[in-house]
């Protein structure tokens, strides 16, 4: 199998925006919680859409108001269903097909709550993903970027698409890993700042400046408000 990074697609997951960042209710109200998930996710889709190597963005939720508010911002974005059973994994796997069946050489998975995303970080993710193509002499490829606490992923990229299955939650780095290794796959980590902070808890919260939040929630008000007026 071959590693080729020349038609990269997107896909992002979201479960919803009532149950997304359950574990942020010490912090934030409901209302609060929810202009928040919506925030980071069109600000998450905004930098995606400007992002020359993306060729195509797949949302895949659960929540069809969110992904309609989605579509309305984003009209080239590909919003498909989540999978009734299967969980995040799951959700993944039918966006990594779509984009299979759309020609997709890679398939980066990306979450929507990484309040620090910018088009370098994603830029060094593909820098990466170019250094492993050149180490493995074309051979397939997985790319990891760690979560800050090393134990979970934030970004995979994986070409060929199906080359190995998500596997997000608990120890996912440590699972992404063995399955590249059980492949032969060459593997890249990539650590950055950028790609590593995860907004999860309060404590995450308290880490962001007071302008980045304030954005954020202006972000997730806005949309708010654009499906409030198009009823």
């Amino acid at each position: 199998m071959i590693g080729d990074i020349s038609s990269v697609h997107v896909a992002v997951p979201l479960r919803g925006v009532d149950s997304g960042k359950s574990r942020l209710g010490q912090a934030l109200d409901a209302e609060e919680r929810g202009a928040l998930v919506l925030g980071l996710l069109g600000r998450t889709l905004d930098i995606l859409a400007a992002w020359p190597p993306a060729r195509r963005i797949y949302l895949v939720t659960g929540d069809a108001a969110t992904g309609e508010l989605a579509r309305r911002a984003q009209p080239a974005l590909t919003v498909l269903t989540e999978p009734v059973e299967g969980g995040l994994n799951a959700a993944l796997r039918a966006a990594r097909d779509a984009a299979v069946n759309n020609g997709a050489t890679a398939v980066l998975m990306l979450p929507a709550d990484l309040p620090l995303l910018d088009a370098a970080a994603l830029d060094r993710l593909l820098d990466g993903a170019d250094a492993a193509v050149a180490a493995g002499k074309g051979n397939a490829l997985v790319v990891v970027a760690p979560a800050d606490a090393r134990r979970g992923t934030n970004a995979l990229l994986v070409s060929p698409p199906t080359l190995i299955d998500p596997q997000f939650g608990d120890q996912s780095l440590e699972a992404h890993l063995r399955a590249a290794a059980l492949v032969d796959a060459t593997v890249q980590l990539v650590i950055d700042p950028a790609l590593g902070f995860d907004l999860d808890t309060p404590d995450d919260l308290e880490r962001l400046d007071t302008d980045t939040v304030l954005d954020l929630e202006y972000r997730g008000q806005a949309l708010l408000a654009a499906q409030v007026a198009s009823h």
